[in-house]
């Protein structure tokens, strides 16, 4: 029995290592040498080379032959949009978001929070030429998007506690720096029902987002127009922004959870 719960619990501990070398891949860095994977995780290289070379066999990584360094494999993409494809908010919520696009004609996007970032679901683009370049899959932080301040606003206190720092990045001069800063500009999101990010992020983006809450009032997917900011206006906003909260409200309804 001893030597079976042991058996069991080293295969889960490879389970665990390889689900981390996995993780180690990022947008901002795609592609990894052996030896930074091993570095990175505390893993001895012999032992790195056997995971990898698993892991490439069932085409979960892939290994370029000219440089050595290894990315995620195609069959990371396979797993990505049989998610994507089964995932019931994003199915009953395309409808509502190409409406969304036809009514204000700017890029319209899904997303859902994942720890301090947002994750985009589903983009339909904007029909003008000059427009947001956004796709699924893409990772965003929260504290500086119109999606995510969209979720901050609305989770409960001790998460809002756990994903804020006092002091935050700060990506453009507009970014809501501080803890403080950022508070305040939540309590108006929850009073007005959507959020917005004047070039918080990026600049020259603007952008205006609207909780999708469940039963619990928990927001579970945040719907949100951006554009360019000469497009885009305040002005423009405050126009659009009911029809904004109108499609998040609608998906809630349609997934079966309660609206604002």
């Amino acid at each position: 029995m001893q030597a079976k719960h042991e058996t069991a619990q080293e295969e889960t501990r490879t389970v665990a290592k390889a689900l981390d070398v996995l993780l180690c891949f990022s947008h901002s860095e795609p592609e990894l040498s052996l030896t930074e994977i091993s570095a990175r995780l505390g893993i001895h290289k012999s032992t790195m080379h056997r995971l990898l070379g698993t892991l490439e066999a069932k085409r979960f990584v892939q290994r370029d032959p000219e440089t050595g360094r290894y990315r995620l494999g195609t069959r990371i993409l396979e797993l990505a949009f049989l998610v994507m494809e089964h995932n019931d908010l994003q199915q009953r919520a395309r409808p509502h978001l190409y409406r969304l696009v036809e009514q204000c004609q700017e890029t319209v996007d899904l997303s859902v929070l994942d720890g301090t970032h947002v994750v985009y679901l589903e983009v339909v683009e904007s029909p003008h030429r000059v427009k947001l370049a956004a796709r699924p899959g893409q990772r965003l932080p929260v504290h500086s998007t119109a999606s995510g301040k969209a979720f901050l606003a609305f989770i409960p206190p001790h998460e809002l506690d756990r994903l804020l720092p006092e002091e935050l990045t700060r990506y453009t001069e507009s970014t809501l720096a501080t803890r403080e800063a950022l508070l305040k500009d939540l309590e108006a999101t929850r009073e007005r029902g959507f959020a917005v990010s004047s070039q918080e992020y990026e600049a020259g983006i603007n952008a205006v987002a609207a909780p999708v809450l469940d039963m619990r009032g928990y927001p579970i997917a945040a719907v949100a127009v951006a554009g360019p900011a000469f497009r885009l206006t305040p002005e423009r906003i405050l126009e659009i922004a009911p029809a904004v909260r109108a499609t998040a409200e609608a998906i809630a309804r349609d997934v079966g959870a309660i609206s604002l």
